[in-house]
């Protein structure tokens, strides 16, 4: 079994399993979040979910560690307009190829270590915030305001203390902003020199 780490990677990864010759499993970090169900709604919109204490990565090991084990999980789903997670349970089986997203990903050591290759998306600032603003607007229930504010706020300065410096732990790095096609023929490339 493959397990393959990436840094963000905007579907361009998603297009690659398609090429891939056996099962494939996916999982998001981003279900990992911690609930904030304790919390008022406006206490948890206070809360920097860019910062990596944001995140269960203790159940996220433990998952990652099974799926290495041959063993099917149940992970959490997060619901992103509360910031709780839901009652709902996502089961997701050992594949032959085990494919995790989220931009803190290889921000910790605990979890780059048990992936076989690690991929990092780079992409410009304002790449990132052009693709960011219509996904927390379309997927995640904040106003283009919220999302903005988020941005100057939380998500770059998280970006450059935690998410760029984990380039460096990295077995790829893509270019974001190629031709997808490009991404997919590097992606293909470094998932062959797994076996």
């Amino acid at each position: 079994m493959g397990i393959v780490g990436h840094h963000h990677i905007f579907g361009t990864l998603q297009r690659a399993q398609e090429t891939f010759d056996g099962s494939v499993s996916t999982l998001a970090f981003d279900s990992y979040y911690h609930d904030q169900g304790h919390m008022t709604l406006d206490e948890r919109a206070l809360v920097n979910y860019d910062h990596p204490d944001s995140l269960d990565v203790e159940l996220f090991t433990r998952d990652l560690e099974a799926l290495r084990n041959g063993t099917a999980i149940e992970t959490p789903v997060y619901d992103f307009s509360t910031h709780t997670r839901s009652s709902e349970i996502k089961k997701v089986a050992p594949a032959d190829l085990v494919v995790f997203d989220g931009i803190l990903l290889l921000a910790f050591p605990e979890i780059t270590s048990l992936l076989d290759l690690r991929v990092f998306v780079e992409a410009t600032e304002s790449t990132r915030y052009n693709r960011r603003i219509p996904r927390d607007v379309e997927e995640r229930g904040r106003t283009s305001e919220q999302s903005r504010m988020q941005f100057v706020e939380m998500v770059q300065p998280m970006h450059e203390l935690y998410v760029g410096p984990s380039i460096d732990y990295a077995d790829l790095v893509i270019d974001g902003e190629q031709n997808p096609h490009l991404s997919i023929v590097e992606i293909n490339s470094a998932l062959q020199s797994l076996d």
